[in-house]
Parts: structure tokens; sequence; C-alpha cells
């Protein structure tokens, strides 16, 4: 074996790798849960932040 053999050999699995990360990802089966995680920045907290926003002093 040499080095373009095993170089051509591992092109091929990381294509197939790739390959099947991108059906796992567009699958039907995924689509509720991926949509379900694209939405978590967009939720309403009910509670109020902690802290208190300092208000700017001016002079006058």
């Amino acid at each position: 074996m040499d080095y373009s053999l095993i170089q051509s050999i591992w092109t091929v699995v990381v294509m197939v790798l790739f390959i099947g990360i991108v059906i796992w990802a567009w699958s039907s089966k995924r689509k509720e849960r991926f949509d379900e995680a694209a939405n978590i920045p967009f939720a309403d907290d009910d509670m109020k932040p902690d802290y208190k926003i300092p208000e700017e002093k001016t002079n006058g």
C-alpha cells in the first residue's frame, strides 16, 4: 500500500461521512426537533433580570 492509495481511501471515507451527516440533518424525522431548537432564542422568559441598568449621571 502506497501513500496515494491510503489518501484515496481516506477521501472516500470522509466523503461518505459527509453525505451521511447531510442526509441525517435533512431527514424528516429530525425536522421537528431542529425546528424546536431553532426557536429557542425567541422563547419568552417570564423572569425579570436580576440586575438593574444604572442611569447615566449628567452635569446639570
